[in-house]
């Protein structure tokens, strides 16, 4: 069927704009796609290749977004596609253990540094909450220290201060976590040390672990400053606390073994997703043997998943971390990424607009507000009224930004350098009129 044909027969966006708000809320399936911060209706893809969408209504986007991070070769990259095409004539899943899943692990543990043995899970919520658990059942201890801004997923615990999605729609927390969970979690800014070390000292003997984002990508990407990184490591030790990395977003995209390998820091758990997966539904916590054989059924700790390690998602997993591994494509992204922040931000300070960012591996963070970010708070003094212009000045012009102040783009390898040019004169223009 062509793409033509399949827009006819499902309409255009606005047809089924009106649809999807009759069967879910809000017409989406994640709250940020509703376009609620920036304005506007939200497009519907027909398609997607290599670095661009085609929505239902025949326009074509140079994507930013890439699935959040997940697609680091690319829409429907040939070799991905070829895989998932052949697992799926030999079953989309088991309920029982594949070969896939080693092959998988393998790699996971020979990129990741900290990683003895995983478990794999279907999402990054899944691992995070799981991650919790296990250290919550191997220290004895219950409460959790978080930074403001980082977002760990929906889980109740998390949902205190979460950045991202929550900050973008102006919600509270959450309505539906009780009070007596949101006691449990500690909050800390990103990058204070002195503030985590604090928290632990008046809570000896209570913190079962600090959960951190190595690199915020929830805030519009921030980085650690120097030494925060080893301070948490140090001050988890010294406190007899687990040090967890959620490298949902940051494993095999800010460096091929993650930020842990990047900024030479040992988590005692790492919590995987997004590029694990090739574009499917994938995630993982692992750490060493000794910590991960707490998990049932080698011990007590009992998490499970119907879908957890299922096949297709595991082969096309296979084939993202070999490209990961064989072709290191991380620091020619990093290159990409960092051209086109350097036009967006000259353009601002050609227009007297406060703006700073910066590319880490195949992330990068466009704040429009004075540099240099370093916490969810500064990320927050953005204008979101000139955000949303800009966003929707960058979508007539064909690019596919996060439709939120608050996120990190995404590259992939199918961005070449056309396209870089390309985005990064369209943003340029996008400011000039957002502006005004």
């Amino acid at each position: 069927m062509t793409s033509d044909a399949r827009r006819t027969t499902s309409g255009g966006s606005e047809q089924l704009r009106r649809k999807a708000l009759r069967v879910m809320p809000g017409g989406v399936s994640s709250p940020v796609r509703a376009f609620n911060a920036v304005g506007g209706d939200p497009f519907f893809v027909d398609h997607a290749s290599g670095c661009r969408l085609m929505d239902v209504d025949g326009r074509e986007y140079v994507d930013l977004v890439m699935s959040w991070g997940a697609l680091l070769l690319g829409h429907a990259h040939p070799s991905i596609v070829a895989a998932v095409q052949e697992q799926a004539r030999r079953g989309m899943s088991y309920g029982a253990t594949s070969g896939r899943e080693i092959e998988l692990a393998e790699l996971v543990r020979e990129l990741v540094p900290s990683v003895d043995m995983v478990r794999f899970v279907s999402s990054g919520t899944e691992a995070t909450m799981s991650a919790v658990r296990l250290a919550r059942a191997v220290t004895g201890r219950e409460l959790v220290i978080k930074f403001a801004g980082c977002y760990h997923g929906h889980a109740d615990l998390f949902l205190v201060q979460a950045g991202s999605g929550v900050a973008t729609l102006g919600l509270p927390d959450s309505p539906g976590v009780p009070p007596a969970v949101a006691g449990q979690t500690l909050v800390a800014p990103y990058n204070d040390l002195p503030r985590v070390q604090a928290l632990l000292a008046a809570n000896a003997d209570r913190v079962a672990c600090v959960i951190v984002e190595p690199v915020v990508g929830n805030g519009g990407l921030i980085p650690p400053a120097d030494g925060f990184l080893q301070g948490l490591r140090d001050a988890c030790t010294d406190a007899g606390a687990l040090l967890i990395f959620d490298e949902v977003m940051t494993g095999f995209r800010v460096a091929e073994g993650g930020a842990q390998s990047r900024y030479d820091v040992r988590p005692d758990i790492t919590t995987l997703g997004k590029v694990l997966g090739g574009g499917l539904p994938a995630a993982a916590y692992g750490g060493s043997r000794e910590l991960m054989e707490h998990i049932a059924p080698s011990g007590p700790v009992y998490q499970a998943g119907t879908l957890s390690g299922n096949p297709l998602a595991m082969a096309a997993g296979i084939v993202q971390l070999l490209h990961v591994r064989e072709s290191r494509p991380i620091q020619a992204l990093e290159q990409a990424g960092s051209a086109i922040v350097d036009a967006v931000v000259q353009q601002a300070n050609r227009l007297g607009v406060p703006a700073w960012g910066l590319a880490i591996g195949g992330m990068f963070g466009l704040h429009l507000v004075e540099g240099p970010v370093q916490d969810f708070a500064q990320a927050s003094r953005v204008d979101r009224e000139l955000f949303a212009r800009f966003f929707r000045a960058a979508l007539e012009r064909g690019v596919f930004l996060p439709p939120s102040p608050f996120e990190a783009c995404f590259l992939s390898v199918a961005h070449g350098p056309d396209d870089v040019a390309f985005v990064a004169e369209r943003l340029s223009a996008a400011l000039v009129e957002a502006v005004g």
